[in-house]
């Protein structure tokens, strides 16, 4: 009797922390539905667009290496939409076909501006996953120069692939872990405009905003929340031992232009090379000269 009487009380322990956990899942998925449905009151930027080949050459050089959206988990290389990304109990994601023969032909330039500094569609409300707080830092200039880039473009006649958040993936939002609900974390009322270009560890700390997504805000990587075991694990990007410590600028350009990492083993994959390889010169400087004034932390501290 008191065997059935403890697992009786288990039972109920249990029973109550499930019903408990799914009230609070259903409290958080309901909060980021809201938040999604939100319409937000912020003004196009007024763009000029420019058909200057420097002014292009400047976007497409935007596009596919500092803002990596040309990349095969993006928007694809011919940014007609990139291919399916699954994230196991997180849901399934595609980037957007945003050629003239997709989504860029329904926005105009201060429509696509808005998007870019602030992550809101056309229709005002947040954009989904799309890491715009990584490169809202571009100057007026160069997101002027990304819509130029866009128009020229050639049209893509490809439909958009399947978009679909878990409940999981909602709460893991809300608790900041994962960013989805985009809008949401921008101060729209401010901008931190970023130095000219240079080799220094102050315009790298601005490049270095696209290394975040994946490795963390300390950049000391470890496993992203909620991800499936199929996906890698982020490495460690301080100057410990568990990261750079040991390496050198050669390696670092060396394992962004050709993935190999100065032990000679692969990168992987899902890291998108294809972006980071057209870094130019000053910029894999600056990005380095960054990297190596951050505090050093221990792996899997993200």
């Amino acid at each position: 009797m008191r065997i059935r009487r403890v697992l009786v009380g288990v039972a109920a322990s249990v029973a109550v922390a499930a019903t408990a956990a799914g009230v609070f899942a259903g409290v958080q998925s309901s909060a980021f539905d809201a938040s999604l449905d939100k319409v937000y009151d912020v003004p196009n930027p007024s763009v000029g667009r420019s058909t200057d080949p420097a002014v292009i050459a400047r976007g497409k050089h935007v596009v596919e290496a500092v803002a990596g959206c040309a990349t095969a988990d993006c928007h694809g290389r011919d940014l007609g939409g990139g291919r399916t990304v699954d994230f196991g109990p997180l849901g399934r994601f595609t980037g957007p076909n945003i050629s003239s023969g997709g989504l860029g032909a329904a926005y105009t330039d201060g429509e696509l501006a808005r998007l870019i500094r602030h992550g809101i569609k056309r229709d005002g409300r947040s954009v989904r996953f799309m890491p715009v707080q990584d490169f809202r830092w571009l100057p007026d200039e160069d997101v002027a120069a990304v819509v130029s880039y866009l128009r020229s473009a050639p049209a893509v006649d490809r439909e958009n692939g399947p978009i679909a958040f878990t409940t999981l993936a909602k709460v893991l939002d809300r608790r900041e872990l994962v960013a989805i609900d985009v809008a949401r974390r921008i101060d729209h009322g401010s901008y931190e405009a970023p130095p000219p270009p240079s080799p220094s560890a102050e315009y790298g700390r601005f490049l270095a905003n696209a290394c975040t997504g994946c490795h963390g805000q300390h950049l000391s990587g470890g496993r992203m929340p909620g991800a499936p075991s199929s996906l890698p694990v982020p490495l460690d990007l301080t100057p410990h031992e568990d990261g750079l410590a040991r390496w050198t600028f050669e390696d670092f350009d060396r394992a962004l232009t050709l993935g190999v990492k100065p032990d000679g083993q692969k990168i992987d994959p899902f890291m998108p090379l294809d972006g980071f390889s057209k870094l130019d010169g000053t910029e894999k400087r600056a990005l380095w000269e960054y990297l190596r004034s951050v505090p050093a932390r221990p792996f899997g501290q993200r």
